[in-house]
């Protein structure tokens, strides 16, 4: 794209018809949502939500190492061509940016974070080890005294903006997951090579990323370069000041000033509900000739719960419509799992058929949408 030519990211091809949410550098964008909708269930990569701190790195294949470290009895390091070897799984599975929306919630009142619009997602296959295979290789088969976290940083110096001494050294973007999600098999967390079949694009993480079903994509460290067992949750600046929901009264000042940003009960991991109408698309007009108008959208959940409702209203919430959905992922169990422990990773889609005549009825000023899982 010649709007990255005279930005570190140049080398790296992209799609013209992404929208920016920061200029030119570094590129944060998401797609159109009619045009990724149309896509189907499995989007393409080309037009899969980027979300970047910094230039994206040039990482070598070949040289690329992951360092296993931290309080493990068998610490090790591992390259791209070790890694791929090892046993693997291949699953679709939904990467949402925390803020997707927020471009709606900024309207209200204006946050710290970019206004992204209703489409910071991407629903996609990837493959990769799971990661408790790792950890296992490294002597850790269960939490306990020095193991309750796993510390998860990309490359160092890569950064503008850490703390002395953090997790992932300086200059990184690190985070932390427990380690009972990371060794639990139903939770899925990959160390991932691939999306779609193919090796990971720049702008997703080449040569390997963590993914972790139904978390933030906050989380999800691109470029992975150390896994650490720790005993408390990762010190990384970006762990603390980034993927923070505070209190209505609390703003960064303040937050800042009385520490709200280490405070761990504040901190977003999993993935609330939400979703989203992506027809009529923005600035469509609807022939009034028409007897019906198809509505059409998608929505998600965390954790992996299953959406089991996405409804519609036209009367400002006073009554709420019942929408099909349609599509959506088989359930995913772990080996030895049943019941419950179905995981749902993906985003659904769903459609209502409606009179146009509900539209031009006076009562009919905006049309709400809600989507509801199995919690």
């Amino acid at each position: 794209d010649e709007r990255d030519l005279k930005t570190p990211d140049n080398w790296v091809k992209r799609h013209p018809n992404l929208i920016r949410l920061t200029g030119k550098h570094p590129f944060n964008v998401e797609a159109s949502l009619p045009e990724l909708y149309d896509y189907g269930f499995i989007s393409p990569v080309n037009l899969h939500i980027v979300r970047n701190h910094g230039a994206v790195p040039k990482c070598d294949w070949d040289t690329h190492k992951i360092n296993i470290c931290g309080n493990v009895p068998k610490p090790f390091e591992i390259g791209m061509d070790e890694l791929v070897k090892m046993p693997s799984d291949t699953f679709p599975c939904l990467v949402v940016c925390a803020g997707n929306r927020r471009k709606e919630q900024n309207l209200v009142k204006s946050s710290i974070g970019f206004s992204w619009g209703p489409c910071a997602i991407g629903n996609t296959y990837w493959t990769g080890v799971p990661l408790r295979v790792l950890l296992n290789r490294a002597g850790i088969h269960k939490p306990g005294p020095g193991a309750r976290y796993v510390c998860l940083a990309g490359p160092q110096n890569e950064l503008p903006k850490d703390y002395p001494d953090q997790d992932g050294g300086p200059g990184s973007y690190g985070t932390s997951i427990d380690m009972e999600t990371a060794l639990d098999p139903t939770c899925d967390v990959i160390v991932a090579y691939e999306q779609n079949g193919a090796k990971l694009h720049p702008d997703h993480g080449f040569p390997v990323r963590v993914i972790i079903p139904g978390y933030i994509g906050g989380r999800m460290i691109k470029f992975l370069k150390e896994i650490k067992v720790t005993d408390r949750e990762s010190n990384n600046f970006y762990h603390f000041n980034d993927n923070r929901v505070l209190p209505p009264p609390v703003d960064a000042e303040r937050a800042t000033e009385e520490g709200w940003w280490f405070k761990p009960e504040f901190i977003i991991n999993q993935l609330n509900i939400n979703g989203a109408i992506a027809y009529p698309a923005p600035e469509e007009v609807i022939p009034k000739s028409q007897k019906t108008y198809a509505f059409k959208g998608y929505a998600y959940s965390g954790g992996g719960r299953k959406v089991i409702r996405a409804e519609l209203s036209f009367d400002q919430g006073l009554s709420w419509e019942l929408s099909d959905i349609h599509t959506r992922e088989e359930p995913r169990w772990a080996d030895f799992s049943s019941g419950d422990k179905a995981r749902h990773w993906c985003w659904c889609m769903w459609t209502l058929e409606v009179p146009i005549e509900k539209l031009l009825d006076k009562k009919c000023v905006e049309v709400c949408f809600r989507a509801v899982d199995q919690s």
